[in-house]
């Protein structure tokens, strides 16, 4: 399907859910995705870490912090032996951070865990709920080298978010990308009928310099045709970017 249709990246996505039976994880399992990649011309760079989000590591104690603190640096070897550079952290939904306390637990155990990532080769992208401002603060807070946003278009424009504001107040940081549309305090919908104002994000984008990928993160097709449905998006992206280039 990749090669066939003009798509070359992927993003893997892991669930907390049998998390160590995913492929990913063993050394087999790399295996066989660097061979499918490479059979299908495709490159798996990135990873958004939903366990992370299902099972967050900073709103819990004593063993089962340690656990769950574990597994998230089983994940980061993991993306590393099998060639990912980025690995996104969702403080969304069950993953917000709801308090002082948690953002300091979260941070100060990435901080202590930076020398690992580097040597690993693996950035750490967060998506958040946070106002533009107030994300900025965040991110101030870690390593630009090794710590960035991950912006998911559908999930500002669902919060009301202006995406001028927020990219001029982090633009800089942001590393990754998710082309996705959302109703406005709703959910995902067709790209282009929800709430977002892709030309003011990708000018914005644009007007920052990022040079990153974009992840389709878009609603499924209701006939299940759905190869055909993303590369319709896939079209309509290409024609935002075009419009926006320096």
């Amino acid at each position: 399907m990749g090669e066939q249709n003009g798509f070359h990246v992927m993003e893997w996505t892991l669930d907390q859910h049998r998390l160590h039976e995913n492929p990913l994880l063993n050394s087999a399992g790399q295996a066989e995705i660097s061979a499918l990649s490479r059979h299908h011309e495709l490159t798996v760079h990135s990873l958004t870490g939903d366990c992370f989000m299902q099972a967050p590591f900073w709103k819990t104690q004593g063993i089962e912090r340690g656990a769950l603190q574990r597994d998230f640096l089983e994940v980061v070897r993991a993306c590393a032996a099998g060639g990912l550079t980025m690995v996104i952290l969702p403080l969304v939904d069950n993953g917000q951070l709801e308090s002082a306390e948690q953002e300091d637990t979260l941070v100060t155990f990435l901080q202590q865990e930076s020398s690992l990532l580097e040597g690993e080769g693996v950035q750490v992208m967060f998506e958040s709920d946070f106002g533009p401002s107030e994300l900025a603060r965040f991110i101030g807070r870690l390593d630009p080298a090794l710590f960035g946003i991950n912006y998911d278009i559908g999930n500002s424009a669902a919060l009301g978010f202006n995406p001028e504001e927020e990219i001029a107040a982090y633009g800089r940081r942001i590393l990754g990308v998710h082309v996705k549309d959302r109703a406005l305090g709703g959910g995902t919908v067709p790209l282009g009928s929800g709430a977002a104002d892709f030309d003011a994000v990708f000018g914005a984008l644009q007007r920052v310099g990022y040079t990153g990928h974009y992840i389709l993160q878009t609603a499924r097709a209701a006939d299940d045709d759905h190869v055909g449905v993303l590369c319709r998006y896939r079209d309509m992206t290409l024609e935002w970017l075009d419009r926006h280039e320096a």
